[in-house]
């Protein structure tokens, strides 16, 4: 499958068929996530727990054989830089037909940290179990999709606009970034909320994040995450579409809607 197709059939599984992973797509896995980079450079250091090794699990999770972890140095810019790897790494276990899905909230967080060996300074943003999807939902899932509405996404015009945000942006003004621009649109996001908006100004693509209250406290804004999961679509979509793109932190300052805040900016090269 070309890496769209991967982004639109991918979904959140958490019933799994109870098989361990195969050797081979373990290797997989941990090979790619040591080359999947962000476009701010920061490292993250990723690990596979066995659950039976750590007796590690998830109220909301069924049948899975392990998770996948990632720590790293808490500094700015981390949750974007994590939510772009982190998917990367999401989006090729898909294609190995290994289920994921990202959990933040609902997980024992110290019982996480505690295998990792999380060190002071560090952060552990997000897990995902790891496991070949089983034939039917639980119903416990299927509730909890429906409850999020899942399988829905905010309006094209909704989430992106043309030179200003008083002007909404349909799919046949977006001209060449359409493609990248409904890769970010269909990006999965913490109770999917879609917190990224997106400013076309002529060659650049401005991305903000709608900020809700449910989106962390202090130092950590989880939906920063989302915005760097939605930044890995769009480059991931642009680049098969053969569009160079440039990652830039250059804030446009155009005026925003309240909760409103730059992010970072894709440029056409």
């Amino acid at each position: 499958m070309t890496m769209t197709e991967v982004i639109r059939s991918r979904r959140s599984v958490r019933t799994f068929s109870g098989e361990p992973l195969r050797e081979q797509d373990k290797q997989k896995i941990m090979a790619f996530a040591e080359t999947a980079e962000n476009p701010y450079h920061l490292p993250i250091v990723w690990r596979l727990l066995d659950k039976k090794e750590t007796g590690l699990s998830s109220p909301v999770i069924v049948g899975e054989d392990a998770f996948l972890a990632g720590t790293m140095r808490r500094e700015p810019h981390a949750e974007e830089a994590f939510g772009y790897s982190f998917e990367r790494i999401v989006l090729f276990a898909e294609s190995l037909g290994i289920g994921t899905t990202w959990i933040a909230g609902t997980m024992d967080r110290s019982a996480f940290e505690k295998a990792v060996s999380l060190a002071e300074g560090d952060v552990m943003p997000c897990v995902s179990p790891l496991g070949y999807p089983a034939q039917k939902m639980s119903l416990r899932e299927s509730v909890m999709r429906r409850g999020v509405r899942a399988d829905s996404r905010l309006g094209f015009s909704e989430l992106f606009f043309s030179g200003s945000f008083d002007q909404p942006l349909t799919p046949d003004e977006a001209g060449q970034w359409q493609p990248a621009l409904q890769a970010v649109r269909l990006a999965p996001s913490a109770v999917n909320k879609q917190p990224w908006r997106a400013v076309v100004c002529g060659d650049r693509v401005h991305f903000y994040e709608k900020q809700s209250k449910a989106r962390g406290s202090g130092e950590w804004d989880i939906q920063r995450v989302d915005l760097g999961i939605a930044l890995c679509h769009f480059a991931l979509a642009a680049g098969e579409c053969r569009l160079p793109v440039s990652f830039r932190l250059e804030d446009p300052g155009l005026p925003a809607p309240a909760n409103t805040v730059y992010i970072a900016t894709y440029a056409a090269e």
